[in-house]
């Protein structure tokens, strides 16, 4: 994977933007030979929000990702970064990005507390403050017992939490994260749903590629999802929470929760899990909360009332999307 390139020395620091100009893409293309990656996608990742880039594989996200970052030029469209396009100006545009690649991918002969002194050096921090900020990196990513072991021997999940204490070394105002999530134990997927919380709650503009949709429903504010090289829906997650859904409903007595639901009129289908389930689709969650009432009040001993999947997950599969 192409290496991201911090500023040269003599780049002077670009001034403060508005921070609600976040990153926007307007009408991005890229093809490579036949083969066309992205077409014509739209994108905007508001300041103070963490957004999901969402899609099955081969949908043109990570091609998305290198063009936002300028590691990539678009055959056509435009990119903002804080008021910045990194296609005429990579230089001051890089000086706001971090960027964290799906996997580490450099310098693994070098201990984590040397990588990040070196990447702090490119983003040339003063001298003076390189060692605190690398000792605040490392304990925000609980690295600071493993700092001065080589990269090669840390585990892959490991390395995730190096790698994005390298994509924030600088304090960038725009974070592009493709698959953060990626070979995390569940504390460290906790973890890392609070430090990306945390800086949006700064202020920056937070873009996360994720496959782990039930993560993302619990992190982002809103998510983007593409196919085929396609941006085709943008949605909050507000909204994808409020839409049409499954529930699924244990009971302690199956027979009684299908009685009670066909009495209600209301069709359903077996769970697929090994609890003893149905699944019920529900219009919002007014009606979940009437149904459950409903049902309670049919006598149904209900021991398990919740939606079936995600809110993202819930879009995702609705649109029947073509994996690659």
């Amino acid at each position: 994977m192409t290496e991201f390139q911090p500023p040269p020395p003599d780049a002077a620091p670009t001034p403060q933007l508005a921070p609600a100009l976040g990153l926007s893409a307007t009408g991005l293309s890229r093809s490579f030979g036949e083969v066309h990656a992205v077409v014509g996608m739209d994108l905007h990742v508001p300041a103070g929000q963490v957004t999901a880039l969402i899609g099955p594989n081969g949908a043109g996200k990570t091609t998305l990702l290198l063009m936002l970052a300028s590691l990539l030029a678009p055959d056509t469209g435009t990119i903002s970064v804080m008021g910045i396009d990194p296609v005429k100006d990579p230089v001051a545009a890089r000086a706001r990005i971090g960027w964290m690649p799906d996997t580490l991918g450099v310098w693994e002969t070098l201990t984590a507390r040397e990588i990040l002194a070196t990447m702090a050096r490119f983003y040339h921090l003063p001298k003076g403050q390189i060692p605190g900020r690398v000792a605040e990196l490392l304990e925000l990513v609980n690295l600071t017992a493993l700092a001065d072991r080589k990269a090669r021997v840390l585990s892959r999940g490991q390395q995730q939490r190096l790698s994005l204490a390298r994509a924030l070394v600088h304090d960038p105002d725009v974070l592009l994260l493709d698959e953060p999530a990626s070979g995390l134990d569940p504390g460290s997927r906790v973890a890392l749903r609070s430090i990306l919380r945390t800086l949006a709650g700064q202020g920056k503009a937070v873009l996360v590629s994720s496959h782990v949709l039930a993560e993302l429903d619990e992190i982002a504010d809103g998510a983007v999802f593409v196919n085929q090289g396609r941006s085709v829906l943008a949605q909050s997650v507000a909204q994808a929470a409020g839409q049409g859904r499954s529930y699924s409903i244990a009971a302690l007595d199956p027979d009684s929760l299908a009685a009670a639901l066909a009495s209600l009129g209301l069709a359903f289908e077996q769970g697929t899990g090994r609890r003893d389930s149905v699944r019920v689709a529900v219009g919002s969650e007014e009606h979940a909360a009437k149904l459950l009432r409903d049902l309670v009040a049919a006598g149904v001993d209900v021991c398990s009332f919740a939606p079936a999947a995600g809110a993202l997950e819930e879009t995702y599969m609705s649109m029947k999307v073509e994996q690659q």
